[in-house]
């Protein structure tokens, strides 16, 4: 009987490694053996990454993690690495301007751009310096998404670099876009649409916005894509925009259990509170994978914190933020002090003179000061309680400071 139980034992620990093998065998992501010539060759717009060895792990199983709130989708909650932006940024000339470009004496590189592009235009300028009101240098930045062709059309944005005062009515020059290679991936040009205005006469400005940078929707084309393995890609890297271990689990469990039922085994690997890795199964293509995992449902999860913009008084607090009881007294102090000077005058035919004496009133009044009991077990009486005393925003955020200080917050306090 011995025997038997050996040989079964052996046999177990022979097929586990088998059973799990998709999971648990090394895989290298990066620039190493079988990836594409395209991957580490030149065109790419960041450094080309490291490359690394990810070991997925078959052990455990599906989480009890407690559901807390609303689920929703990955795609809502997390993004893939492969599909990330990239910053593009050029420098240009907008015309057009009704006298309110850059005091050429000013910005000399005004100056210096206005004659380069005429001499490009075949147009020569005999010395002397140029007086234009009506041109203003920008810096032209903006966001290429992944997957673009060369063709597709991105928004822009322009900001003026010199002295000017408004880029309203103005239209931007054929502007190239590079990217941190060096390399031009786009050309941006068309009319400025500005949100702001300025008006000034001698006496008064009226100022709204910010008039000195505005957008051309839709006016860079791209001329230059960006190489993707996305396609070849065996591992996809799942991010979280919000960190979180617990929402990082459920999002594994989710993914695996899909997994199970759609292809017989699991393909999702927690690595870190941000990152999943998925193996892509042979039989289907990457963009059919992450559109079938993309809509899963996952319960989300994160720190409670309560966050505090002193500026504007705004005030946010999560739902998971708690309130041990504590005693609050607030109460304002306001001293008024109001100042009634009387004139005396002299007595007729005498040799006085008018003088005038002080007069002081104070009034010192007190509101509030009575102590109220917080409690807060969660959002809603937490809420229901602050109301309760009475207290405008700016008192709020003195409270919210300190039952921090007291150690009843049981919630991270953000200062903005």
């Amino acid at each position: 009987m011995r025997r038997v139980l050996l040989a079964l034992l052996f046999a177990a620990q022979i097929a586990a490694p088998a059973a799990s093998a998709d999971l648990a065998e090394p895989i290298v992501i990066g620039p190493g053996a079988g990836a594409p010539a395209v991957y580490g060759g030149g065109g790419y717009i960041h450094d080309t990454p490291a490359a690394k060895t990810v070991r997925f792990s078959a052990n455990g199983g599906p989480s009890s993690l407690p559901s807390l709130g609303a689920p929703s989708r990955i795609k809502d909650i997390a993004t893939l690495q492969s599909s990330r932006d990239n910053q593009l940024i050029g420098y240009g000339l907008v015309i057009g301007l009704q006298g309110s470009g850059d005091n050429l004496r000013s910005a000399p590189f005004t100056d210096q751009s206005i004659r380069a592009m005429l001499q490009n235009l075949g147009i020569s300028l005999q010395g002397g310096q140029a007086r234009a009101k009506n041109v203003a240098a920008v810096i032209v930045t903006a966001n290429m998404p992944a997957f673009v062709q060369s063709g597709a059309r991105i928004d822009v944005t322009v900001s003026s670099l010199g002295d000017a005062t408004s880029l309203t009515g103005g239209t931007l020059v054929m502007t190239p876009l590079r990217a941190p290679d060096g390399e031009i991936y786009a050309v941006a040009q068309g009319p400025v649409i500005v949100s702001g205005f300025a008006a000034q006469g001698q006496a008064e400005t009226v100022s709204k916005g910010v008039p000195t940078s505005g957008r051309v929707p839709g006016g860079a084309i791209v001329e230059r894509e960006v190489p993707s393995q996305f396609r070849e890609d065996a591992v996809l890297t799942l991010q979280l925009r919000n960190p979180d271990f617990s929402t990082a689990i459920r999002i594994t469990d989710a993914i695996n259990e899909y997994g199970m039922n759609r292809f017989g085994k699991r393909v999702a690997s927690e690595q870190d509170a941000r990152t999943v890795m998925i193996k892509r199964p042979d039989n289907i293509s990457s963009a059919r994978f992450v559109a079938e995992l993309e809509n899963i449902l996952v319960a989300t999860d994160s720190p409670a914190k309560v966050v505090i913009d002193e500026r504007t008084g705004t005030i946010v607090i999560g739902q998971a933020v708690k309130i041990s009881k504590v005693a609050i007294s607030y109460g304002a102090l306001t001293v008024r002090i109001t100042e009634m000077p009387t004139v005396v005058q002299p007595e007729p035919f005498s040799n006085g003179e008018t003088a005038v004496e002080p007069s002081t009133t104070i009034d010192a009044t007190q509101e509030g000061g009575d102590v109220a009991t917080l409690d807060g077990p969660d959002l809603e009486t937490l809420v229901a309680g602050l109301n309760r005393i009475g207290v405008k925003p700016d008192g709020i955020i003195a409270i919210l400071q300190g039952i921090k200080s007291a150690g009843a917050l049981q919630a991270d306090l953000v200062l903005q």
